[in-house]
């Protein structure tokens, strides 16, 4: 069944970019959401919640900025593996700390990190462009140079099929051995150490896997846009990742594309109809998803059919 609606979806997202080319960037810049929301959902599992994920994001994108910058004539691909290293690197280097937090202190401490992150981004203008940011030229994809719009088709082609490895990957280590060890820290954390797992260990696992999930957001939002900011790695962009994970549901790999969806309908909607009142009209959505649905859209739907 989900195999199914995954190919669906995947199949609209293309044929909309296809036949309508004005969606290629919201469809691509609304994948990125989920792409990161479902690195957030990895530590969702294990009952932590970060308010600095989006600063992996952020260090992706600028590595691909730097990159293209100093090397014009790197490939798409080259440009997204560095930027998500980038971000492996910084993820296995900040889990070293904080997986040892827990519950406040492992959010705060994300959130103030990507926050001192902001600020460096900001106040170095002469490295990183202050709050100006970097734009990117278009590389070339494949090694060839394309025009506008056979470029951004071809990288929602590869975001969509990120999207899915990504979504594949995720949800075969929630299935594994690990995957269990780390759902088990926010069931019974002192049973999981009894067991002979290092939580800890555990704990730093993950978080690296989140971390490079949310790698691959980054670099391809830099890619779409052209232009890198530090509002990337802002506080409020991890918040709207928490938002959407947290709509969508942590229990399968599929809810944070769910939460995506429907944070961009609603998103859309209402600033184009309300604008004055769409930050109102989104926080009110999620209050009514926390009490009619307290497991996410995914939850409500694992109900119905079985999730695969």
């Amino acid at each position: 069944m989900i195999y199914a609606i995954s190919l669906i979806g995947a199949t609209l997202a293309l044929a909309f970019g296809h036949f309508l080319p004005w969606t290629i960037t919201p469809i691509v810049i609304g994948t990125t959401y989920a792409i990161a929301a479902l690195g957030v959902s990895v530590m969702m599992r294990a009952g932590q919640v970060s308010f600095g994920h989006a600063m992996y994001a952020c260090i992706s994108a600028y590595t691909v900025a730097f990159l293209a910058r100093a090397y014009p004539g790197l490939d798409t691909i080259v440009l997204i593996l560095a930027g998500v290293a980038a971000a492996a690197i910084a993820g296995a280097v900040v889990g070293v700390f904080v997986a040892r937090y827990r519950s406040i202190f492992f959010g705060m401490l994300n959130l103030a990190l990507s926050m001192v992150l902001f600020a460096l981004l900001g106040k170095l203008y002469h490295i990183t462009g202050g709050t100006d940011g970097l734009r990117i030229n278009r590389p070339t994809m494949f090694g060839v140079e394309l025009a506008r719009g056979p470029y951004e088709f071809i990288l929602l082609i590869m975001t969509v099929v990120i999207a899915l490895a990504l979504a594949w990957w995720v949800q075969r280590y929630f299935r594994s051995g690990n995957g269990a060890a780390l759902a088990a820290i926010k069931t019974n954390e002192t049973r999981l150490e009894y067991l002979g797992f290092s939580a800890y260990v555990v704990m730093w696992r993950g978080y690296l896997l989140s971390a490079i999930v949310v790698g691959f957001s980054g670099a391809l939002l830099a890619l779409i846009q052209g232009l890198v900011t530090p509002e990337l790695g802002v506080w409020l962009r991890s918040g709207e990742y928490v938002f959407i994970a947290i709509l969508g549901g942590a229990g399968h790999a599929v809810g944070a594309f769910l939460g995506a969806l429907v944070f961009e309908a609603v998103k859309l909607t209402s600033s184009a109809y309300f604008p004055g009142l769409w930050q109102f009209i989104l926080g009110f959505t999620l209050i009514i998803v926390i009490f009619l649905f307290p497991t996410g859209f995914v939850g409500q739907l694992s109900k119905r059919v079985k999730l695969q």
